[in-house]
C-alpha cells in the first residue's frame, strides 16, 4: 500500500501507535476553527522577512511521503529559510488507493501530490532520474538497478543549483529493516555532499552551475529505521513546534494538511493527526563541521555573507521596520532601492534567487497582476495562439507596461500602456506556436528508459518537478525607472458552478489521438488476428494515412489505411490483420499517422483527481503483441473489482467472457451462471459489500465453482475471513514478499492441475516477470486444507511457500494468491497468462 510508511509496512512500536491514535481522537474532538484572515499586508511582510534570511536547507529521501513535512514547514515558514525536498523517485512502483493508475501514471500523480504538499508547507520540490522500481530489501539490490553515478550526479546538480547550507537526509546510511531505496537515498546523498564542491566532479555541470559545498549533512530519521542515538556524539535536538507567523496556525497543523496530499497512499485524513504542540527532532551529524545547538550553527544567514551585501541587509531591515500592512505600496520606494543595490553587486547564484524573490514582493506591494488568457487550453504545434492579456494594478504608483516577450520574439509594445489603480488594461495578440514544440508529455517520460533510470537528454530539465511552460512569456513593466519582468504563460479559464473559476495550463496536443482496444493482444503462434486502431480528431477536417509499425517476424496488412475525420470529436475504427510468427514471441507494435507530411504517434491519457491539476499524458500508441501457446477451460467468468487493476481486461483477452460483479451479484442464483469468479486486488480491503456475501461465495465453490482471490493488505481488512479455511496476513513485512522478479521458483506439487491443465507449466513461464514476484504473502494458513503450490525467495532468505495457495473445497477450488498478477498481465508476461489461465480453469 504505502511504500514508505513503516508503521503500516513493518509494524510500529505499540506505544507510538497508541499515541498516534489518541492524537487522532483528540484532533477530531477539538479541531480549532481556521485562523482569521490576516491583515492585507501580513503575508507580504512575511515575504519581506524571508528575503532578509539567506539560510537554506535541502531535505533528501527516496519517495513521495518520505519527507518530514513538519521539519519543512518549520524551516520554510518558521525560520523563513529557503527549504527544498528532493525525492529521488516519483513513487512509480507503489500502490494506488484512489484508482487504476500504476507505474508511470502513478508517478505523475505522486509528483503532483508532492507539489500540492509544498504549496502548503512552503518548500520547493526536486527529483532525480531514479525510478521507483518496487520494494527493495537491500541497498545493494537498489544500487544494482539504479545508475549510481547518475543519481549522485543528479543530487550534486541540485546541490549546486539550490546551494543549501545544510543537507538533511531522512534515513541512515546503515542498512536495516527499512526499504533499500531509503538507505540508498542517504548513501548517495552523502556521496553527493562530498563531491558537490569538487570542480573535477561532474564538470559538465559547470557550464551553467558552480561548485558548492554545504557546511554539513545530518540524518533525521523520525522513526524510519536506525535513527540518531539519544545523547550520541554529533547529535543535536531541536524543537520544530511553533506557529506560522502569517496564519497563526501550528506548524503541525499545516504539516498535517501537507502530508494529507499523499492521497494515493491513504493519507487523505492525515490532517486530523496534526501535532499542535512542541515537537523535538534529533539530527545526527554525518559529515562536515560539527554543530552544538542548531543545524545551521556557524552559518551566516544574513546579507553579510554576500560581498557588498551588508547595505542590502540594512535597507531590508529598515523596510521591515517601516512596513505598513495596511498600505504595502508605501514600501515600493524602499524595494526599488534594494533592487538597485542588488543589481549593482557582482553575479552570485544566490542573488538570482533573491532577485526573483524581491520582484515578487514588489509585485505584491504594487498589487500588480498580469494574465494571458487563451480561448482553449489545447493547442496543436504550428497553430496560432490568440492571446488576451490583462494587466491590473491596485496601487496609485505609476506603472508602465512596456513589452511582452514571446519565445523567439521580443514583442516590444508599439506604445507603452500606463496602468491606473484598479483599471484593467488589456491587449490582444496572436503568435504561432513553434512547430517543434514538444507535446504535453512529462519530460521524464518522453524517451524510452530502463528499469532503474529515466532518460532525460536535456540537462536543464533534470531535477525539475514538472515541465516548464510550453510557451513561456515575460511581461515587462517599468516602475520608478526600473524594469520589472514578470514570468507568465497562457492559460484557459473556465467557470464551474461547483468549483468556481479554474485555470488550466496550455496543453500541446496532436490533431488526432490513436488508441488500441487493449494494451496486450494474445496470438497463437503462426495465427492472425484483427487489430483495431481508433483515431479521434481534435481538429476539424483532418486527413492522412494510418500505419502499424511491427518488428521483423510480424506481418501487417494492409500497409496503410487512409482516413478523414470532419469534426472535432469524430472518431473512426480501422482494422489491420496482424500475423504472428510461428514461434512464441513478445513485441511492441505501434501506430502512427501521416498528416500533411507530419508524423503523429501518440495516444491520449488524462488523469483527473480533485486534489491535483488535471494531467495530460501523450505516450506513443503501442500495444504488446504476445504469441504464446494458451488454452482455457470454462468460459463465463465473473470479476469482482477491488482497488483498481486491469486484470479483467487481461482475462477477456485470454478468451473468457467477462461479467463485472458487485457484492449484490454474489448470490447462489447469480453465481451458478459462472464457471469461475475472480476477485480483484485489495477487494477485501476496499469493498464493504463483499464480507456479507462470503457464505454465498463459499457455497458456490462447494457446489463446484472456482474462486481466484488476489492479494490484500493486512491493514483495513473488512473481514478476517479470506477463504474457506484459516488464512492470516500478518503485516506488510519485507519477509512476506519476494521483490526479485527473477527469483527462482520451485513447483512444490508439480502434478497439481494448476500446473498441468489446460497448459503445461514449465520453468520458462516464470521468465520475464516485472518488478516483483509478489507481496503480502500469508504467514499463517490451515496447512491441512490449503495446498502450497510453489516456493520462491529473495537471495539469502528462506523460501516462501504461501504465494499461491489452493484449497479443494467441496466440489470446487478456492485460490488465494499474493503473486503480482496485476503487474504481470498488463505487462504482457507470457507465462503469467498461462498460469493464471490454469487457475481460472481449475475444475473444468
Amino acid at each position: 500500500m504505502n511504500k514508505c510508511t513503516q508503521w503500516r509496512r513493518y509494524g510500529f512500536r505499540a506505544h507510538v501507535l497508541l499515541a498516534f491514535l489518541a492524537a487522532c481522537a483528540l484532533m477530531l474532538a477539538c479541531r480549532a476553527a481556521s485562523a482569521a484572515d490576516p491583515a492585507p499586508g501580513t503575508a507580504i511582510l512575511e515575504q519581506l522577512k524571508a528575503y532578509d534570511e539567506l539560510g537554506s536547507v535541502l531535505h533528501v529521501a527516496a519517495h513521495p511521503d518520505d519527507e518530514n513535512t513538519q521539519l519543512i514547514t518549520y524551516l520554510a515558514l518558521g525560520r523563513r529559510y529557503r527549504t527544498a525536498y528532493m525525492s529521488l523517485t516519483r513513487g512509480d512502483g507503489g500502490q494506488n488507493l484512489l484508482g487504476p493508475e500504476f507505474g508511470e501514471q502513478l508517478g505523475v500523480i505522486r509528483t503532483q501530490e508532492l507539489l500540492a504538499a509544498r504549496r502548503l508547507d512552503g518548500g520547493q520540490q526536486f527529483f532525480s532520474r531514479a525510478i521507483d522500481f518496487g520494494f527493495s530489501k537491500d541497498v545493494n539490490q537498489t544500487l544494482k538497478i539504479w545508475d549510481r553515478q547518475q543519481v549522485v550526479g543528479d543530487i550534486v546538480r541540485i546541490i549546486r543549483k539550490f546551494r543549501p547550507d545544510v543537507i538533511v537526509t531522512r534515513f541512515s546510511t546503515v542498512p536495516g529493516t527499512t526499504h533499500g531505496h531509503h538507505t540508498a537515498s542517504a548513501v548517495l546523498a552523502l556521496e553527493a555532499y562530498n563531491l558537490s564542491g569538487d570542480p573535477k566532479a561532474y564538470p559538465e555541470q559547470l557550464d551553467t552551475l558552480k561548485p558548492w559545498k554545504p557546511k554539513r549533512i545530518f540524518m533525521n530519521s523520525g522513526g524510519f529505521g536506525p535513527g540518531p542515538a539519544a545523547g550520541g556524539a554529533g547529535v543535536i535536538r531541536i524543537d520544530i513546534g511553533g506557529n506560522d507567523p502569517t496564519s497563526g496556525e501550528p506548524f503541525g497543523v499545516i504539516a498535517g494538511r501537507s502530508r494529507a496530499m499523499h492521497k494515493t497512499q491513504g493519507f487523505g485524513n492525515f490532517g486530523g493527526f496534526a501535532n499542535r504542540g512542541p515537537r523535538t527532532e534529533a539530527f545526527q551529524l554525518m559529515a562536515g563541521e560539527p554543530a552544538t545547538k542548531d543545524i545551521l550553527d556557524g552559518v551566516d544567514t544574513t546579507w553579510n555573507r554576500i560581498a557588498g551585501g551588508s547595505e542590502i541587509g540594512t535597507l531590508t531591515e529598515k523596510a521591515i521596520t517601516d512596513f505598513n500592512p495596511q498600505d504595502p505600496s508605501a514600501s515600493v520606494p524602499a524595494l526599488l532601492a534594494i533592487r538597485a543595490k542588488v543589481a549593482a553587486l557582482a553575479h552570485d547564484p544566490l542573488l538570482l534567487e533573491k532577485s526573483r524573490q524581491v520582484d515578487k514582493i514588489l509585485q505584491a506591494c504594487l498589487g500588480l497582476s498580469v494574465q494571458t488568457q487563451i480561448p482553449a487550453a489545447e493547442v496543436v504545434p504550428g497553430e496560432s495562439l490568440r492571446m488576451h492579456e490583462v494587466a491590473t494594478v491596485k496601487s496609485s504608483i505609476p506603472v508602465r507596461w512596456v513589452a511582452v516577450r514571446y519565445p523567439g520574439n521580443v514583442g516590444q509594445l508599439t506604445q507603452a500602456l500606463n496602468l491606473k489603480a484598479n483599471q484593467p488594461v488589456t491587449r490582444d495578440d496572436e503568435r504561432k506556436l513553434p512547430a517543434n514544440t514538444p507535446l504535453s508529455q512529462p519530460y521524464w517520460l518522453r524517451e524510452d528508459h530502463g528499469p532503474g533510470m529515466f532518460t532525460v537528454s536535456d540537462p536543464s530539465l533534470i531535477g525539475l518537478a514538472e515541465n516548464p511552460p510550453a510557451f513561456p512569456i515575460e511581461q515587462v513593466f517599468e516602475v520608478g525607472g526600473q524594469t520589472l519582468v514578470i514570468p507568465d504563460e497562457p492559460v484557459a479559464i473556465t467557470a464551474d458552478a461547483a468549483k468556481g473559476e479554474t485555470h488550466q495550463r496550455m496543453e500541446v496536443i496532436p490533431p488526432v489521438s490513436l488508441s488500441f482496444a487493449s494494451d496486450v493482444r494474445l496470438f497463437a503462434p503462426g495465427s492472425e488476428k484483427q487489430v483495431q486502431v481508433t483515431i479521434r480528431a481534435y481538429r476539424p477536417n483532418v486527413a492522412g494515412t494510418l500505419q502499424l509499425d511491427a518488428p521483423a517476424g510480424w506481418k501487417v496488412a494492409p500497409a496503410s489505411i487512409p482516413f478523414r475525420l470532419a469534426a472535432v470529436g469524430d472518431h473512426a475504427d480501422f482494422s489491420f490483420t496482424v500475423n504472428a510468427p510461428a514461434q512464441p514471441a513478445a513485441v511492441g507494435i505501434a501506430a502512427h499517422v501521416e498528416i500533411d507530411g507530419a508524423r503523429f504517434e501518440t495516444r491520449r491519457s488524462e488523469i483527473r483527481y480533485d486534489h491535483i491539476p488535471t494531467q495530460m499524458l501523450e505516450p506513443v500508441a503501442r500495444f504488446k503483441a504476445v504469441a504464446l501457446d494458451l488454452a482455457i477451460r470454462g468460459r463465463q467468468v465473473g470479476y469482482l473489482p477491488g482497488a483498481g487493476d486491469s486484470v479483467e481486461q487481461s482475462l477477456a483477452e485470454m478468451g473468457f467472457a467477462l461479467t463485472t460483479l458487485t457484492g449484490a451479484d454474489l448470490t447462489a442464483e447469480r453465481l451458478k451462471t459462472f464457471d469461475a469468479v475472480v476477485i480483484g486486488v485489495r477487494a477485501f480491503n476496499v469493498r464493504t459489500d463483499l464480507a456479507p456475501q462470503i457464505p454465498a461465495l463459499l457455497a458456490y465453490v462447494e457446489a463446484g465453482g472456482t474462486v481466484v482471490a488476489q492479494y490484500n493488505t493486512p491493514g483495513g481488512l473488512k473481514t478476517p475471513k479470506l477463504g474457506p479455511y484459516n488464512l492470516t496476513l500478518s503485516g506488510n513485512l519485507p519477509a512476506n514478499r519476494v521483490t526479485d522478479p527473477k527469483a527462482t521458483v520451485t513447483l512444490l506439487v508439480p502434478d497439481h492441475p494448476a500446473f498441468n491443465s489446460p497448459n503445461k507449466i514449465v520453468p520458462s513461464d516464470f521468465d520475464g516477470w516485472v518488478q516483483e514476484r509478489g507481496l503480502n504473502f500469508p504467514n499463517e494458513w490451515d496447512r491441512e486444507h490449503w495446498t502450497a503450490l510453489l516456493a520462491c525467495s529473495d537471495v539469502g532468505e528462506a523460501p516462501l511457500t504461501s504465494g499461491l495457495l489452493v484449497a479443494h473445497y467441496g466440489k470446487g477450488y478456492y485460490v488465494y494468491t499474493g503473486l503480482s498478477w496485476f503487474r504481470q498481465l498488463p505487462a504482457g508476461v507470457p507465462g503469467a497468462y498461462r498460469i493464471f489461465a490454469n487457475l481460472v480453469s481449475l475444475g473444468k
